[in-house]
């Protein structure tokens, strides 16, 4: 039987979501919101204003700007 292995972006979130004690949904929200549109400013305005690690904050914007911001 295979298995559901997430790839990419998403398989940080079970681990964003442990560390910072809110859901995805909710981060994917304040990147949407955020008056800046460029990759790495959102990755370091995360990084800055809310604490994440490079790998998470880049994980959450690949993710979300993929989806359509």
């Amino acid at each position: 039987m295979a298995e559901n292995v997430v790839k990419g972006p998403a398989s940080y979130f079970p681990s964003i979501e442990k560390k910072y004690g809110r859901p995805i949904s909710e981060w994917q929200e304040l990147i949407r919101s955020s008056p800046l549109t460029k990759h790495m400013e959102l990755v370091s305005w995360l990084k800055a204003e809310h604490g994440l690690g490079h790998g998470h904050a880049n994980a959450l914007v690949a993710h979300t700007l993929a989806e359509g911001k």
